[in-house]
């Protein structure tokens, strides 16, 4: 008889390669995907103007219009530093300045602001009410934590919590080196054994 032996450690997400299924639409009613969906076909039909380019940004226009006001979110339609991934869980309330950079594969949750100038990178957490009022860099696999304000920059694979932010642990995941290391215990763990 074989026993599959399921490795402990979590997936691992990436802070560079954006994971596109993080956008999917899997019905119709997901606001917040839908969202992101039309600012994604905005931007890209606006890349490629003419009559056509300009019909369709009007009617995602349109669309991110009513997203965004039955998601109480701002995301303008002209924050173009939003790469692939992007999760907004509950878009209630979470407001970005069009001058944000923000890497692959994010969440953000409620009540969120971000300012200008903020740079995010990848697989970035950012907890329900957590402000980030100045312009600041967070690292890949960073976690800022609820309510939190963030005034100063975060390392990678830290977590910032408090008002004002600070930090509190560094090993969140820090994966830059040691994504071979995860990826080969990962392949270990699946392993199947034999009694």
């Amino acid at each position: 008889m074989a026993q599959i032996v399921e490795s402990s450690t979590p997936p691992i997400v990436s802070a560079t390669v954006p994971d596109w299924s993080r956008e999917q639409l899997s019905g119709w009613w997901q606001p917040s995907h839908q969202l992101i969906k039309c600012l994604r076909n905005y931007q890209k039909w606006r890349q490629r103007k003419g009559i056509l380019g300009y019909l369709f940004c009007r009617l995602n226009a349109g669309y991110h219009r009513f997203w965004s006001i039955v998601t109480g979110a701002e995301l303008p339609l002209n924050c173009e530093n939003i790469e692939g991934g992007l999760m907004l869980p509950h878009p209630n309330g979470v407001i970005l300045h069009p001058d944000v950079h923000i890497g692959p594969n994010c969440m953000i949750f409620q009540q969120v602001t971000i300012v200008s100038g903020v740079k995010i990178g990848g697989h970035v957490d950012i907890g329900a009410g957590a402000k980030i009022i100045r312009s600041v860099t967070i690292g890949d696999h960073a976690a800022i934590g609820a309510n939190a304000v963030v005034i100063c920059d975060v390392p990678p694979g830290a977590t910032a919590v408090g008002i004002p932010a600070r930090i509190i642990e560094k090993n969140r995941g820090h994966q830059n080196s040691l994504d071979n290391k995860s990826q080969n215990n990962l392949e270990i763990g699946q392993n199947v054994t034999h009694n």
